[in-house]
């Protein structure tokens, strides 16, 4: 049997596949967005796609930023870096939903995404239960700094994804992406600045 390795060097391990998986999604977006600057005219833009795609670009960038927590954790298991991959293939999932591959079978990506917004927001769901689970998994000491504040945003993003899954409402769209944007911004000015 082979001595276990010290967990910042597994750390290392599992960030360098998480990265893959980040990477991957980071690239599908920003082509994306270049897409459109370099072909204007060809697919009607939605302001409310746009505004999921920024705000998936900063959970992304996020993302990779928290994770740096689990250099911490003092024994990894199968489980865990299993959950990770998958958390991280969940964000995936979200930038291929916000740029498929061809759109030629909508009028534009207002079309495509009230059409698709079902896929996103289960997915968008998925993610703050992942959010959760990995929360909880760096430890008391983690969760602490959040205070009842998590406990409200876990269920009102919950809630709100619930909602844009069977409203088209494009007042309601709006104002999701208006607010979750601005409360991204928010949560990472107010938690995230440093990793002290």
């Amino acid at each position: 049997m082979n001595p276990p390795l010290p967990s910042p060097e597994i750390f290392q391990h599992v960030r360098i596949i998480m990265g893959m998986v980040v990477g991957l999604s980071v690239t599908r977006l920003l082509n994306g967005l270049v897409r459109i600057i370099q072909h204007p005219g060809q697919t009607r833009i939605y302001p409310v796609h746009i505004g999921w795609v920024l705000t998936l670009l900063l959970m992304l960038v996020h993302f990779w930023w928290w994770e740096f927590w689990l250099v911490t954790l003092p024994s990894w298991t199968f489980e865990t870096y299993l959950f990770l991959i998958v958390y991280a293939i969940v964000l995936f999932f979200l930038s291929a939903f916000l740029f498929p591959d061809s759109i030629n079978d909508y009028t534009g990506y207002e079309d495509f995404f009230i059409s698709r917004r079902r896929w996103f927001f289960s997915f968008l769901a998925l993610s703050v239960v992942f959010d959760l689970v990995d929360t909880l998994i760096k430890g008391p000491a983690h969760y602490a700094m959040f205070s009842v504040e998590y406990w409200f945003r876990v269920p009102v993003y919950l809630v709100l994804c619930g909602v844009a899954i069977v409203s088209a409402s494009r007042r309601f769209h709006v104002a999701f992406v208006s607010l979750g944007l601005l409360y991204e911004i928010s949560w990472i000015l107010r938690h995230f600045e440093t990793l002290t």
